[in-house]
């Protein structure tokens, strides 16, 4: 079955978008699944990464449906008509990693493969904010026609409380909460207690489930990482929550992955150690959402 995973912290520049690009491409290209990548952020940081800044803006040139579309889709026209738009305009495909055809009645037919889609965002979400009555189920409700095409939908959600949450909460099976061990960025998990919290009593047949806190961008600075990581630990304590065994190191292979691209075990001249230590982040989990 499809899995959802959100990525989200109530905190921006831990990383999260990088982290949900780099695990789209590991569990493409490695585990030959087929992955939609969600960009539900304003910031649209995760869609100029996953095709660039000239496709980014081709698309943006030419009035291709982003995400914004998806959650606008009810609003009327200017001449009061519904707009009837479908979750597959929206996507785009990142790249096919591989592909399987068969023939019949001599030709070839596509019968399938592993690939990267993607649905873009664009600064125009931030509109969506301003009316967000009546939202929250329709991104739940497109993934429900397209879902069956992909084994992994990755959501790299926006920093903030909003209805961008509550649609990601709706569509998501996971979520997975990257946190930079500093002072700052662990305020944020606090909020994200409460959001969750308050979301799962409101919908009480949610199956939403957290799969774990992973320190990211770790530096091994002591002592404000030390003191970081416990104050996570603790908040992640009382509210049973895991925390991966196998933190995700600062490399400036990321960012630089990011302006060429590509993931990080094809950025040029990224290290064999640091690639390793993905590896062993996406392997545990991999096995906290029993992929």
């Amino acid at each position: 079955m499809t899995k959802v995973i959100s990525l989200i912290n109530m905190k921006g520049g831990v990383g999260k978008s990088t982290l949900t690009v780099n695990l789209a491409w590991h569990f493409a290209f490695q585990h030959k699944k087929s992955v939609l990548v969600i960009d539900l952020d304003p910031q649209f940081n995760a869609s100029q990464y996953l095709i660039g800044v000239h496709r980014y803006k081709r698309i943006l040139n030419e009035k291709k449906p982003t995400i914004r579309d998806i959650l606008e889709q009810n609003a009327q026209t200017s001449l009061g008509e519904t707009s009837n738009f479908h979750i597959q305009n929206a996507i785009l495909n990142v790249e096919w990693l591989h592909r399987s055809f068969r023939y019949v009645n001599g030709r070839y037919e596509h019968t399938g493969g592993n690939k990267i889609d993607l649905i873009p965002s664009t600064l125009d979400l931030a509109i969506t904010l301003k009316n967000p009555y009546g939202k929250e189920e329709l991104l739940e409700k497109a993934l429900s026609e397209i879902s069956s095409n992909y084994d992994l939908i990755f959501i790299d959600c926006a920093p903030t409380e909003s209805i961008l949450t509550t649609t990601a909460y709706r569509a998501s099976d996971y979520l997975l909460v990257p946190v930079k061990p500093e002072y700052l960025s662990s305020i944020g998990l606090p909020l994200l207690v409460n959001s969750m919290n308050s979301f799962l009593k409101d919908n009480p047949n949610s199956n939403l489930q957290l799969a774990g806190i992973v320190f990211n961008m770790t530096t091994e600075y002591s002592p404000e990482e030390k003191l970081a990581k416990e104050s996570v630990k603790e908040i992640a304590g009382q509210n049973n929550w895991y925390i991966f065994n196998n933190p995700i190191p600062y490399s400036r292979s990321f960012p630089k992955g990011a302006r060429e691209g590509k993931p990080l075990f094809h950025t040029s001249y990224a290290k064999w150690s640091q690639k390793q230590r993905f590896n062993l982040f996406a392997s545990e989990f991999a096995q906290r959402i029993s992929l």
